[in-house]
């Protein structure tokens, strides 16, 4: 019982700044011939960390501090990320002026330059290595364009050469496939508050509602069923927004769609203590589930994929956020349903870990909501 109290404890203490900020650097190769135009976007709030860009101290990044510091922006990126061809290394040829673009996630630097190889491009060999020793949840979101495909991967930092050939084969796009799923799984285990929401959620699947209160349930099995029906209604309905919003159908502003992740969080937690809810839990969990789904679709939205480019991506990124979520009920749910019927597990599991959660989830609606910082990151 103390463990468990503890690990909701740790979790609360992880920061509310840690809740969807997962680090993401988007780049797109497109691939003409011997020349090779790269696009690197790399968040503001990255830089800053690495670089410490915000001169004044004021918690506000001005264009004037970025801009100046742009040759030290364009050196980083040099030293960790060399992209070349065939084995050979490419020649950078030209770079465009500095300039800034907005994410769902805030602003990004965003470096341009054309690289020349020895001959026509065949493979391209990618050694990413950005931000690899201050920030081991930093990805790299990639696509390659030519003339007759595109392809995308998901780029681990420090994990080696990375090929890609212009011509995929099954085998190549098995690999990215199943980067996409490693990502999936990544962005769950990082998206504090989905496991928060899940969790809340998980405490009391063990339980029924009975008057305006909880009693345990009678067996095991009520429990595993009630939480099958919760996790299908949380997954069909993040898969449709997050295909929505990944095909560009449905952008909603991302301060909004954080809010309301936030929102799901608090009142999951509140309805633990004294369910308040109407209606079956799972339609609750359906509807949060589409802000949820939104929350979900950053990197591969940020890709811009479209049509049949967007399908594999897509299945093997939402492949991967199931499994994440798989995993935490098998760890979870045979714990709980063992201590089901236990006072301590009501007052120190569920009353305690929900109430810890609530404020956790109310201080994220309020930073969220109004675009300020309670918890320092």
């Amino acid at each position: 019982m103390k463990t468990i109290f503890c690990i909701l404890l740790g979790l609360a203490l992880y920061g509310p700044a840690q809740a969807h900020k997962a680090s993401d650097a988007y780049l797109i190769w497109q691939v003409d011939g011997a020349v090779i135009t790269q696009r690197v976007d790399i968040a503001l709030r990255d830089l800053d960390r690495e670089l410490t860009l915000d001169a004044n101290d004021d918690g506000q990044l001005s264009w004037g501090e970025v801009r100046g510091r742009w040759p030290e922006i364009e050196a980083l990126l040099d030293q960790q990320l060399r992209v070349g061809a065939d084995g050979q290394a490419c020649t950078p040829v030209t770079r465009t002026a500095p300039q800034l673009d907005e994410h769902s996630d805030g602003h990004y630097a965003v470096l341009k330059q054309s690289l020349r190889c020895a001959a026509p491009v065949r493979q391209l060999d990618v050694d990413y290595r950005l931000f690899a020793g201050s920030d081991a949840s930093h990805r790299g979101i990639a696509k390659l364009q030519d003339a007759t495909a595109e392809q995308s991967a998901v780029l681990v930092p420090a994990a080696g050469v990375q090929r890609f050939h212009l011509a995929p084969d099954a085998q190549g796009q098995a690999l990215s496939f199943g980067g996409f799923v490693l990502e999936g799984m990544h962005h769950i285990a990082i998206g504090l508050d989905h496991i928060l929401f899940l969790l809340s959620l998980l405490m009391v699947a063990v339980w029924r509602r009975q008057g305006s209160g909880w009693t345990p349930r009678e067996s095991a099995g009520s429990a595993w069923r009630k939480t099958l029906s919760l996790v299908t209604a949380f997954t069909l309905a993040h898969s449709l927004t997050l295909g929505l919003a990944a095909a560009g159908v449905l952008a909603p502003p991302s301060r909004w769609i954080e809010s309301l992740i936030a929102a799901s969080v608090l009142i999951a937690a509140l309805d633990n203590l004294r369910p308040f809810v109407p209606g079956p839990r799972w339609l609750m969990v359906a509807v949060f589930g589409l802000a949820h789904g939104f929350g979900f679709a950053g990197p591969l939205q940020a890709l811009g994929l479209q049509r049949g480019n967007l399908a594999l991506p897509l299945l093997g990124f939402n492949l991967g956020v199931e499994l994440g979520q798989l995993l935490l009920v098998a760890l979870l749910l045979p714990l709980a349903c063992a201590l089901r019927g236990s006072p301590r597990y009501a007052a120190v599991v569920v009353r305690g870990g929900s109430g810890l959660i609530a404020l956790l989830a109310l201080v994220w609606v309020v930073e969220r909501s109004l675009d300020l910082s309670i918890w320092p990151s």
